[in-house]
Order: structure tokens, then C-alpha cells, then sequence
């Protein structure tokens, strides 16, 4: 078994909880609200995301604005958004778009908030996942006489102490979105 593999895994898996959680609004602008919305461009031959297109910032904590690298395909932006059905109103502004992110209900905050848990649990399981694999690998090996068993042991432990580690940073994260969510 080979520990900082393991790592890698879990960490790949922390990433997309950390990216997956980003796509929930929280009443705030945030560039990753939009920046994987993938939309149809160049008269429909393309898909490409906004990211790929513009740049993404932040004027103010509700106000998102998209500068297109080609000014030509903006009102193609602004309508791959409107269809991308995101809750998000796009606005032209000259050579930007501004979208601003209106203030979110007590209720699209309970149902961001259940969300939010479901992702955080999808990625409990995913690490749990990939402890359950090794674990039956570090098994296979052991009754195969690979390994001893007080290595076995070790083995178990340390990976036990990695999932208790990458489970508590989801944790982390699960807080810091529900304080964001719960904010006014």
C-alpha cells in the first residue's frame, strides 16, 4: 500500500466536494457560480465554458461581471446563461455582463442547505470508498502472506488516520458553507 497514492485519491475527492459546494449560491457573487456553465457559441458550433470564454470577477459581494475575450459572441454569452436555467438574470453592459445575484429567501436557503449535506455526504462516501478498497487490498495481501500482520496493522492504522483527516476537512467545509448560507 502505498500512503501518499491513497492521499492523492482522497485529495482528488476533497477537490471536487471543494468545487462541487462552489456551485451553490449563497447570496454572493462568486465566480464559481457560472464558471462551469457550458453554452453553445460561435452560431451553435462550439461548446465551450463561460470560463473558457471571459473572464469571471467580482465588483461587489452581489454583483458577478463577465468581460468576453471576443466581444462579438457577448449576447451569445448572455443567452447560453438565461438557457442555462441557473436562476441568474445576465445583463449587457457595454463590452461586459453583469449578473447580480439577488438575496436569497429563508426557504432557497434551507433547500441550498440540504444540498450542500447531500454533497458533503456523497463525499464522506467517496472517501470511504476509496478506504474500503485499499483496506480489501491490504486484506488480499495479507492472506496471500504479502504482508505480516503487525504491518497489516500499521497499514490499517495510518489509513484509518488519513480518512479521519480528509473527513474532517469535509466537515470544515461543510461548516464554513452553512455559516455562508445562514449569513443575511
Amino acid at each position: 500500500m502505498d500512503l501518499s497514492e491513497v492521499q492523492n485519491q482522497m485529495q482528488k475527492a476533497l477537490d471536487i466536494i471543494r468545487q462541487d459546494l462552489g456551485t451553490i449560491r449563497t447570496g454572493r457573487a462568486t465566480p464559481a457560480l457560472i464558471e462551469n456553465v457550458v453554452l453553445s457559441v460561435y452560431g451553435k458550433t462550439q461548446k465551450l465554458k463561460v470560463a473558457e470564454l471571459a473572464t469571471i470577477s467580482t465588483s461587489d459581494p452581489r454583483t458577478l461581471i463577465i468581460a468576453p475575450f471576443d466581444i462579438s459572441i457577448i449576447e451569445e454569452i448572455q443567452r447560453g446563461i438565461l438557457e442555462a436555467n441557473i436562476g441568474l438574470t445576465p445583463a449587457i453592459d457595454g463590452e461586459v455582463i453583469r449578473i447580480t445575484i439577488p438575496p436569497l429567501s429563508s426557504e432557497s436557503r434551507q433547500e441550498y442547505l440540504k444540498l450542500a449535506k447531500q454533497k458533503l455526504e456523497s463525499g464522506r462516501i467517496m472517501i470511504r470508498q476509496i478506504r474500503h478498497e485499499v483496506m480489501s487490498d491490504l486484506k488480499r495481501k495479507f492472506e496471500a502472506k504479502e504482508v505480516s500482520e503487525d504491518d497489516r496493522r500499521r497499514m490499517e492504522k495510518d489509513l484509518q488516520d488519513l480518512t479521519d483527516k480528509y473527513i474532517s476537512e469535509i466537515e470544515d467545509l461543510g461548516r464554513r458553507k452553512e455559516e455562508e448560507l445562514l449569513q443575511v
